[in-house]
């Protein structure tokens, strides 16, 4: 039994432009083509795409999972063993994200305004906002933006920062997907999200123009703790929203 491309995504969830990506890398060779030339997928490719898919959700890069699917020492089993580990792992940062959750709702409930080291104890890593602060209020202290920045934030729970750490997540895995898919960073779909980010900067922290925009855009390449941050979910992805949002910022013009 072997399945065409179509059918194989459908299988998967995911776009049929994935795996022709995953194919010219060589990440997932169908094993079999028609006569007409089109891709057929077996179950053992199933399988494969099956354990990238798995590796992929708990955020390894293509290039590592390539390394995993294809060492000559690790037998299914391992790959079973390796993953319920993972797993494992992942259960216990969920469990712990979820009570912090809890908490934050009695503190809402309770109308209480946590202070920055609990807003971002829910995050973990090694992020301080006090490590920020005063730079910040150095480089934009004067402007209209900071201000309504800081008014916003006095305001916001434990909730509320996860909600906007949520939405900030969603738009920087999306991005990243499209750019692993060879999507370029001038595609609409690609500015779209860009303008997205946009929205989610204007709605949660100041009023963020498209010449600001310009401006962020650059710092993500200028300030190696963005890009860190940013190449953190995926390398090159600072780069690649850079590109987007100077893009977004000439279509908008």
């Amino acid at each position: 039994m072997s399945y065409s491309v179509g059918q194989t995504a459908g299988f998967a969830g995911i776009t049929v432009r994935t795996l022709h990506h995953y194919d010219e890398i060589g990440l997932l060779c169908p094993s079999a083509r028609s006569r007409a030339g089109h891709r057929r997928y077996d179950d053992a490719d199933l399988d494969r795409l099956q354990q990238i898919l798995f590796y992929r959700e708990l955020g390894f890069p293509l290039d590592e999972v390539a390394v995993l699917l294809d060492d000559p020492d690790a037998d299914p089993q391992e790959h079973l063993r390796r993953q319920h580990r993972l797993l494992t792992a992942r259960i216990e940062r969920l469990q712990q994200m979820a009570a912090a959750v809890e908490h934050a709702m009695e503190a809402r409930k309770m109308g209480i305004n946590l202070t920055p080291e609990e807003k971002f104890e829910l995050f973990g890593g090694d992020f301080d906002p006090d490590d920020y602060a005063e730079e910040a209020e150095q480089r934009w202290g004067g402007t209209e933006a900071y201000r309504e920045s800081q008014r916003k934030a006095a305001s916001y729970t434990k909730d509320d920062w996860l909600r906007i750490k949520t939405e900030a997540d969603s738009i920087n895995a999306r991005l990243a997907a499209l750019m692993e898919s060879g999507a370029e960073p001038r595609s609409v779909e690609a500015m779209d999200l860009a303008e997205e980010h946009r929205q989610h900067i204007s709605r949660f922290s100041y009023d963020c123009g498209y010449e600001i925009h310009r401006g962020l855009a650059e710092m993500y390449v200028a300030d190696e703790r963005f890009t860190a941050t940013y190449d953190a979910v995926r390398p090159g992805l600072a780069a690649y929203i850079r590109e987007a949002i100077l893009a977004n910022a000439d279509r908008m013009a």
